[in-house]
């Protein structure tokens, strides 16, 4: 059974996680937290506006958290804050209400797709993606109102492109 979920790409994906340490001069930082497994990812955010420019991150996390983190640190610079929080939304309802994965530059979490069935590990698989949305938040009160005004023309731009 946890042969369908500890598959070789996402033993290859974690085992290869790319960005990992710590940037020099972060707009953000955010932890998350599974109580559950112990695993804990940190992540370092810079962002333009709401464009993600640079990306550091620690992982200590199981083998799920690991590539998870992994394929978020493949796709994660130059990706908007809308794109980042819908594919945080995408994600858990692919675990927890069966809906699709993720397409596009973010297909690789299909791999993760099997995990819905072990609700233990949905925590650890959700980590980043969380960590990821937190600093976003985080940037966005810190520049103000004006910051929702540019992440909802971030969102008008990539309709338009559509």
């Amino acid at each position: 059974m946890l042969n369908d979920i500890y598959n070789k790409r996402i033993i290859e994906l974690a085992g290869n996680i790319p960005r990992l340490g710590r940037l020099d001069h972060p707009d953000a930082t955010a932890t998350a937290h599974s109580k559950l497994c112990g695993s804990t990812v940190k992540v370092d955010l810079k962002m333009d506006g709401p464009v993600v420019t640079d990306f550091a991150h620690d992982v200590k996390a199981c083998a799920l958290g690991q590539a998870s983190s992994s394929i978020m640190a493949r796709h994660v610079v130059g990706s908007s804050a809308s794109e980042l929080r819908e594919l945080r939304d995408t994600v858990r309802r692919m675990l927890k209400e069966n809906g699709a994965p993720p397409e596009g530059k973010w297909a690789d979490i299909a791999l993760l797709e099997p995990v819905r069935d072990y609700k233990a590990r949905h925590a650890s698989t959700l980590l980043t993606f969380d960590a990821v949305v937190d600093a976003i938040g985080q940037i966005e009160k810190a520049q103000g109102p004006n910051a929702a005004d540019q992440t909802g023309t971030d969102q008008a731009a990539a309709a338009a492109q559509g």
